[in-house]
């Protein structure tokens, strides 16, 4: 078996050390004789996996018993949804910070159901850079503030927490996990698994708890967080699966050292890699400096005509998966947690010899 380096946006790159215990454990789960897949969801062997997997994540995150944690699915494109019909409450409409596709696809969604403030955007500058806070037209009476602390499309993440009198919403998708977050400072925090979290299909919510039964009374069951939490994110079957898996993710980053750790092997790769692109007048990465993400590295050739060659290339020497978005073009690299510094010292390799062939 030989397995490539994997670059891809989502579903990404899974650690091999979980994916090896998922392998022996496919067919028989612990001596029981099945796979826990296909144990109900009610047995204590899932129940304790579901607990084992929440206990773990609070204390990756630090995330006390004012927050409820819950296993739910629909991705996180669901939860555009589900945060305005959890929290707008009697508030005519929240605020919205759009610094990219994802924050125009929650902004869009929560439009449905309320009035949208749209409090700053870097649209202007083709979402390369992040508006400063102090420029920022906040409502004088909004539910929540919602913004997508990093966009995998443009490349762009805050390294800064917001400020808000209100509840503070994030859409944690394609960072959560890769490196320590101050808990405390937010209402609510969603994120679809499928990055640094574990397979697609489980999406996590973390919520505080006394933002529970503001539901509107138009929000159906399945999106109703108290409703999750009160049935301890089982009203219904939840992805078991996903969840074992996240499971032996939240076991491996433990094991690493937890997130201080993983952040700083995250800053290296990533400091690896912008390095390369910019000590070349080959590539270039659109990015403002302090904006650039950790998680998703855009960049462009000189000679955009290349760009077919370098993907067949590249994916002749085993790295998958760097077509930009279809919406900007281009490469990007995803340097998930489980991309590895070999991958990126790889990745890199192989840009200097395009550069050098075809410069």
């Amino acid at each position: 078996m030989s397995r490539v380096y994997n670059f891809c946006a989502g579903p990404a790159s899974l650690p091999e050390a979980v994916l090896e215990i998922a392998r022996d454990d496919m067919l028989e789960w612990h001596g029981k004789g099945l796979s826990l897949m296909e144990m109900s969801h009610r047995s204590p062997e899932v129940v304790g996996v579901t607990e084992h997997a929440e206990q773990t994540l609070r204390e990756l995150l630090g995330v006390s018993a004012d927050y409820a944690v819950l296993f739910l699915q629909g991705g996180a494109s669901t939860q555009f949804a589900a945060v305005p019909l959890n929290l707008l409450g009697d508030k005519a409409g929240a605020d919205y910070v759009n610094t990219g596709e994802w924050s125009k696809k929650a902004i869009a969604e929560a439009r449905r159901f309320g009035k949208v403030n749209v409090v700053a955007s870097s649209e202007s500058t083709n979402f390369s850079t992040i508006p400063a806070q102090d420029s920022w037209q906040l409502g004088a009476d909004a539910a929540y503030l919602h913004y997508t602390p990093n966009e995998t499309i443009g490349g762009v993440e805050y390294f800064w927490t917001p400020q808000a009198a209100v509840p503070l919403v994030a859409d944690m998708s394609s960072t959560l996990l890769s490196r320590p977050i101050d808990v405390p400072a937010f209402g609510a925090i969603y994120a679809g698994a499928q990055k640094n979290i574990g397979p697609a299909g489980l999406t996590l919510v973390i919520v505080r708890r006394d933002l529970l039964g503001r539901a509107s009374t138009h929000c159906p069951a399945m999106l109703d967080w108290k409703v999750a939490a009160d049935n301890d994110s089982m009203y219904n079957t939840p992805p078991t699966f996903a969840i074992y898996l996240a499971d032996l993710v939240f076991d491996w980053l433990k094991g690493l050292g937890g997130l201080a750790a993983m952040e700083t092997i995250n800053r290296r790769k990533a400091e690896k890699l912008y390095s390369a692109i910019d000590n070349s007048s080959f590539y270039a990465n659109p990015v403002e400096l302090p904006s650039r993400s950790l998680m998703n590295i855009p960049f462009t050739l000189a000679d955009p005509a290349l760009d077919k060659l370098f993907l067949q290339e590249s994916e002749a020497a085993g790295l998958l998966n760097l077509k930009g978005h279809r919406s900007v073009g281009g490469m990007r690299a995803s340097l998930y947690n489980a991309v590895s510094e070999k991958a990126v010292d790889a990745l890199i390799a192989f840009m200097r010899d395009f550069e050098q062939r075809r410069a």
